[in-house]
């Protein structure tokens, strides 16, 4: 892997690489890329999906190679703007806490004192987890920045971290600071300094970070949140209420009761026609009662920062009219459908789906990507241990992964793992299983999780591809799960997800009930985790409105949606799940898989090539 990569960096081509789990990915790829940076003097842009991974390049690993490598260069972390904290605007916010965060103004004292003591001054810094509306309004923003005139000018840490950036032969991000630098980039600004190669490590997820960049997501409580930070006609604080602004704070009054309006027809719309069109809407569907306050207010609080003689204030006004400009914008382009090539839906999110999102996002997103990524850099090197959806060795088994990003004239390269899988896992597929789509599957699945659970002593994954049918088997084996002194942890629960897998790491006895995020990205190595039940085959359900218009679109082009896009994608993540259980070359354990397709139907093969072989045992045949 390492020399290919090299090849690629040197060349100035593009690489695709399968590596399995064990292969140490990180350093096949660090190795070349310092070597071409020490060599050229050029940047390199490593990119990842995970917080986990980042930590890993640079806590662990780089430092390791800078040790013993015997090559002198810089490697930095590159966080968004968003996650530093902005002096001048935490010193603005405190002088008139009392009229804007009253509750919040404790909060606001700690922010203070580790902001003298901080060095890093990011986010992940402070000891604590702020409150989003505190700190949003004390952070870096773009557009809210008095740069030369402002007093911390000097010591800024956004300033500070740039500077770093800008002296890093290697900058490790994330995938979505990636794509926001990638589309500032096609407008002529930027966020990271001029690097002429990318590596982008957990790359199978690089399409659906994609598809939020070239989207659009506006949701109720976004334009509410905007309009309780302006004027809270319940605490009667706000930004307007602190400068005394009587014409904005009447205005956001009648923006509020706009909003709830719009928003209310949006809910009606969607109650009424989600089964029919699985929330898919045309153009102007519902009346825009809201963009015309939306303007009102822009042009209000425009006017307020013009006079304005305070300059904290004076871009705090500037800020808040930006966001409503950025509203109408999106609000414009959502009714009117304006993107080409997109799809237009309402879903409904949290509690008894409560807060409404205006969602848009490409049906392909592959020129989007290559036109910013592809179009604009030679070396573009994407690794991880599921690409391909199919056990060849051909670079035929990378198409469907190369057809969603838009890549072309690729070299690919399919590794396994150094892991002994016929030694470190048995699966087990329950063949007689009723099918997923019946009613009486649940109940029968039921059964043989029992068995398997009582055979690890619980330390169970089960991987869902719904929510309704976590809960439903979680209703009917909950209380012989707590007969058996087996705790469940269930994803659906209020607790977030990384505090869940650390309360699951903890100890024996434990089953985790996680659906969509559990089956990538989740590592457990050892013991705690000595089973993974994969309850279905995890096709995407065809009635969710983007890939409901995928497979439109594909029919339309006469193709056969299930063989190029439904199958593909259900293989790459059914590879994604398999490999949660083996972390290290002493985990051992078992698979289960209790979707009777994979020996009942004719693809299931495919999905038993696509995965390292193991000893299966079939089970009721």
């Amino acid at each position: 892997m390492a020399d290919a990569v090299r090849r690629a960096l040197a060349d100035g081509r593009r690489l695709a690489v399968e590596a399995g789990t064990g292969v140490g990915k990180s350093f096949a790829y660090l190795v070349p890329a310092i070597e071409i940076v020490s060599r050229k003097k050029t940047k390199v842009l490593i990119s990842t999906f995970t917080i986990c991974l980042q930590e890993q390049l640079i806590d662990k690993d780089i430092p390791f190679l800078q040790a013993n490598l015997g090559v002198s260069f810089n490697a930095a972390l590159a966080k968004g703007r968003g996650n530093y904290l902005c002096k001048r605007r935490l010193k603005s916010v405190i002088g008139r806490r009392r009229m804007l965060f009253d509750e919040w103004a404790d909060e606001l004292d700690s922010i203070f004192e580790w902001s003298v003591g901080t060095r890093d001054g990011s986010l992940s810094d402070i000891p604590f987890l702020p409150t989003p509306t505190v700190w949003e309004a004390v952070n870096s923003e773009h557009g809210n920045c008095t740069a030369r005139q402002c007093e911390h000018f000097a010591d800024c840490f956004y300033r500070k971290a740039r500077r770093r950036l800008e002296s890093a032969d290697i900058i490790v991000a994330n995938h979505s600071l990636m794509f926001s630098d990638l589309v500032l980039k096609e407008q002529g600004f930027g966020l990271l300094a001029g690097y002429e190669d990318v590596i982008i490590d957990e790359a199978h997820n690089i399409e659906h970070i994609a598809e939020d960049h070239f989207g659009i997501d506006i949701s109720s409580y976004r334009v509410r949140r905007l309009l309780n930070e302006l004027y809270n006609p319940v605490k009667h604080k706000g930004f307007c209420s602190y400068k005394d602004a009587k014409a904005a704070i009447d205005i956001v009054l009648a923006a509020n009761k706009a909003s709830e309006k719009f928003f209310r027809q949006v809910r009606s719309w969607f109650e009424t026609h989600e089964k029919a069109f699985s929330g898919r809407c045309y153009k102007n569907f519902v009346d825009d009662f809201l963009s015309g306050q939306l303007k009102k207010l822009r042009v209000e609080l425009s006017s307020l920062a013009n006079k304005e003689k305070n300059i904290d204030d004076k871009f705090e006004l500037i800020r808040y009219a930006n966001r409503c400009s950025e509203l109408i914008k999106e609000l414009d382009s959502f009714l009117l459908q304006k993107l080409e090539g997109h799809i237009y839906w309402v879903e409904g999110s949290g509690a008894g789906r409560k807060t409404i999102h205006l969602r848009s996002a490409p049906l392909d997103v592959g020129p989007d990507i290559r036109r910013c990524l592809f179009d604009k850099f030679g070396s573009v090197v994407m690794t991880s241990a599921t690409l391909s959806s199919d056990g060849s060795n051909e670079a035929s088994g990378f198409e469907f992964f190369a057809g969603r990003i838009g890549l072309e004239d690729f070299e690919a390269l399919k590794l396994g793992s150094p892991f002994d899988y016929k030694e470190q896992v048995k699966m087990y597929i329950e063949k007689s299983m009723p099918d997923p789509n019946e009613e009486k599957f649940v109940p029968a699945a039921v059964e043989a999780v029992k068995k398997y659970l009582l055979q690890t002593e619980g330390r169970a994954f089960l991987l869902f591809t719904s929510y309704e049918m976590l809960e439903r088997m979680s209703a009917e084996i909950n209380q012989w799960l707590a007969e058996n002194k087996i705790e469940l942890l269930q994803q659906a629960s209020r607790v977030d997800r990384s505090s869940l897998l650390k309360y699951f790491k903890t100890g024996k006895r434990k089953v985790l009930f996680g659906t969509d995020s559990f089956w990538q990205g989740v590592d457990v190595p050892g013991e705690a985790l000595s089973n993974v039940i994969i309850v279905r085959l995890p096709f995407a359900v065809p009635d969710r409105p983007l890939i409901a218009g995928r497979i439109e679109q594909i029919q339309q082009q006469g193709g056969n949606a299930f063989v190029e896009y439904q199958l593909p994608m259900a293989i790459i993540k059914f590879k994604q799940g398999f490999g949660r259980l083996i972390r290290n070359k002493t985990d051992t354990g078992i698979i289960v898989v209790l979707d009777s397709r994979i020996i009942n139907k004719s693809y299931g093969r495919q999905f038993l090539s696509a995965i390292p072989e193991c000893t299966i045992e079939i089970k009721g045949s």
